[in-house]
């Protein structure tokens, strides 16, 4: 499948040029970035929440965890991880468990670790389980558009 066509036309309307960078297929983000040798500090992964009100999207680094009870400051209620059946009904392009770290491409609201935004560059799952896209700071920052930001992870 290569990168999800939702997340490349918002990529696109973004004027966003970035690399592909193939790997062998994997399962997890962590498992991405070491099939890609790169960091897991520097690869994004997007984390699905559902709260009052719908769903969020939290981005963190691969290394890292999402951290509920900071969540819960940004969403002022319970939150919780969405179902598959959430998941599937808004990434409806994207393999289960490969979802490009914008909410925004696909109309939900989404929230970023601070840490991330100190990286050089950042790799994005792109919507399926081989292929990573290879951003700049600078252009991480650019799909941040109406995004929160805070310290919501922590290392695993």
């Amino acid at each position: 499948m290569s990168v999800a066509p939702t997340f490349r036309t918002y990529l696109e309307d973004k004027n966003i040029t970035c690399d592909e960078v193939h790997h062998r297929p994997t399962a997890t983000s962590a498992q991405t970035a070491e099939a890609s040798h790169v960091s897991g500090d520097c690869v994004a992964k997007g984390v699905v929440l559902s709260c009052e009100g719908g769903v969020k999207l939290a981005v963190v680094p691969a290394s890292c965890n999402v951290q509920l009870d900071a969540i819960r400051d940004f969403v002022e209620g319970p939150v919780s991880l969405a179902s598959e059946d959430e998941i599937v009904s808004i990434f409806h392009d994207c393999n289960p468990g490969a979802i490009p770290p914008s909410g925004t491409a696909y109309g939900i609201d989404t929230i970023v670790d601070d840490s991330l935004n100190d990286q050089e560059d950042v790799y994005l799952e792109a919507g399926d389980h081989e292929t990573l896209l290879h951003l700049t700071r600078a252009q991480f920052q650019q799909i941040q558009e109406n995004w929160q930001h805070g310290k919501i992870a922590v290392h695993m």
